[in-house]
């Protein structure tokens, strides 16, 4: 699986950005898909994910903030992210996995990663 960010920009805080991940492969609607972020001098976190049923899980951060869905027909998770804060600011990650060993949190459950693409909310 290969994996494509983008969406990312500058935007004033309060604003919006919707972030796409578009995958390779057959069997995207099996993947669970996730959205990490790393801001400099930081480790990466996570900030959402959405199994192949359809459920999400987000990090606190984000939570009624932000909204992952995946659309299966477009092999695309989304990350659609309003209200946005200068804290925001980071470079956000697309990853997929193929199984679930474990928490949607852990960035090394992950096994596929895309390139990234930078966000930054000026205040």
């Amino acid at each position: 699986v290969q994996l494509q960010a983008f969406g990312g920009g500058l935007v004033q805080a309060g604003g919006s950005l919707r972030l796409s991940c578009a995958a390779s492969g057959r069997s995207f609607s099996s993947y669970t898909m996730a959205w990490f972020r790393q801001a400099p001098g930081k480790a990466r976190d996570f900030v959402a994910a959405i199994r192949s049923g359809g459920v999400t899980s987000y990090a606190d951060s984000g939570k009624g903030r932000f909204t992952i869905s995946r659309d299966n027909a477009k092999n695309t998770a989304y990350l659609q992210m309003n209200s946005l804060k200068p804290e925001d600011t980071a470079v956000y990650y697309c990853a997929a996995r193929s199984y679930n060993p474990g928490s949607d949190y852990i960035a090394g459950t992950y096994g596929y990663w895309g390139q990234g693409t930078q966000v930054t909310v000026s205040s």
